[in-house]
C-alpha cells in the first residue's frame, strides 16, 4: 500500500500541475477575446493603429497557446481555448477586409483549419455590419464591395461538406452566414432603388422647374 501512496502523490502533482495550466488558459482566453473584440471595434472606427496594437497583443496570447498544445494537447483543444483562438481568426480577418482584399491564411495565424473556418464564417457579420455602417453614408460602391467579400466567403464555406467533428459545427455557421448574406443583399437593394429614386425626383423636378420655386408675396 505504501505504492499505492507515491502513485497517489504522483497523480496529485499532475493534477494540481494541470489545474494551474488550465487556470492560466482560462484568464488568456478571457484576456484574448477581450483584445479581438477592441480589434475589431477600432477597426470599424477606421482606428488602423489601434486595431494594430490590440492585434498584436492578441497574436502574443495565441502563440502562448500554442506553446502549450504539444505539453497539453487535450487543454489546447478544449472548447474555451479554441473559441478564444476564432475570435482571433475573425479579428484577424475582419481587419485585413475592411482595408483590402488579401486576408491572412490559417498557416499565418498557426490556426487549425476548422478553428479558422469557424472565424471566417463570423466574419460575415462583421462584414454585414460595416455595409450597413457606410449605407448609411451612401458610399454604395463600399457596400458592394463587402457584400462580394461576403459572397465569396460563403462559397467557400459550402463547400466544407464534411461531419461537424472535423469542422466543429461549421455547417451551423454557414446557414448563418448564408441569412445573414441575404438580409444584406436584401438592404443594399432596397438603398440603391431608394437612391435611383430620389435621383429620378430631383430630375424631374428639376425639369418642370420646381426646385426653390419662387413664391409672390
Amino acid at each position: 500500500m505504501q505504492h499505492l501512496e507515491e502513485i497517489a502523490e504522483r497523480i496529485h502533482t499532475t493534477f494540481v500541475t494541470r489545474t494551474a495550466v488550465r487556470d492560466q488558459l482560462l484568464a488568456q482566453a478571457r484576456t484574448l477575446t477581450r483584445h479581438c473584440a477592441n480589434a475589431i471595434r477600432a477597426a470599424h472606427r477606421e482606428d488602423r493603429q489601434e486595431a494594430h496594437t490590440q492585434l498584436a497583443e492578441a497574436s502574443r496570447l495565441a502563440d502562448g497557446f500554442h506553446a502549450l498544445s504539444k505539453e497539453y494537447p487535450d487543454l489546447y483543444y478544449a472548447g474555451y481555448t479554441q473559441d478564444a483562438l476564432k475570435e482571433y481568426a475573425e479579428a484577424s480577418i475582419v481587419y485585413a477586409l475592411l482595408d483590402g482584399p488579401n486576408l491572412p491564411a490559417p498557416e499565418d495565424l498557426g490556426l487549425e483549419a476548422s478553428t479558422y473556418l469557424q472565424g471566417l464564417a463570423e466574419t460575415v457579420g462583421e462584414l454585414r455590419r460595416r455595409c450597413l455602417d457606410v449605407l448609411l453614408k451612401g458610399d454604395f460602391q463600399e457596400a458592394q464591395r463587402l457584400l462580394g467579400y461576403m459572397d465569396n466567403i460563403y462559397d467557400v464555406l459550402v463547400t466544407m461538406d464534411y461531419p461537424d467533428a472535423i469542422t466543429g459545427g461549421l455547417r451551423r455557421l454557414t446557414d448563418i452566414a448564408r441569412s445573414i448574406i441575404e438580409r444584406t443583399r436584401g438592404d443594399l437593394t432596397l438603398s440603391l432603388r431608394q437612391d435611383s429614386l430620389e435621383k429620378a425626383m430631383r430630375l424631374l423636378e428639376d425639369r418642370l422647374g420646381t426646385t426653390n420655386p419662387e413664391v409672390d408675396v
